[in-house]
């Protein structure tokens, strides 16, 4: 099975307002940006998407050294996931989890991944975790200006 890196953020100017996200994926020495924005979303949002469409880029099966600096994503996924799935995407409150949708396609990519999961602080100066500030933020900005 393939190993790859995966390194992934999301950024938001308001909550909610303009968002954008970025992705950076690592195999071999080789590398690939991905980004994108919303002109309507959150900073959750906008994590939750680097990570999804970071994962649905790779073509097959892999190994993948996600780094991020969302606890929001991180914690969901190895703390709280399993617990919302059994009951019916409930918290442990009994309300509903924010953002079902975006879950439910993680964890469609999650079932064709073995994923190891790191935090990075972010604005810490960890090079990768900058340079997919810098896409989210240009993403974000495309929609704050009106593009």
């Amino acid at each position: 099975m393939k190993e790859v890196e995966l390194f992934t953020d999301g950024a938001c100017s308001g909550n909610p307002g303009p968002g954008g996200w970025g992705c950076l994926l690592r195999y071999r020495g080789k590398e690939k940006e991905l980004s994108g924005g919303a002109s309507q979303t959150t900073n959750n949002r906008m994590e939750l998407t680097a990570v999804i469409e970071g994962l649905k880029s790779l073509k097959e099966s892999c190994i993948v050294n996600l780094s991020t600096d969302s606890k929001y994503v991180m914690d969901g996924v190895t703390q709280y996931l399993d617990n919302w799935i059994q009951n019916g995407w409930k918290k442990s409150n009994k309300k509903p989890v924010l953002n079902i949708d975006l879950w439910q396609d993680l964890v469609g990519e999650l079932s064709r991944h073995k994923i190891n999961w790191n935090w990075v602080k972010g604005h810490a100066g960890h090079l990768e975790n900058e340079r997919v500030d810098t896409l989210a933020c240009l993403e974000r900005d495309k929609f704050k200006d009106g593009f």
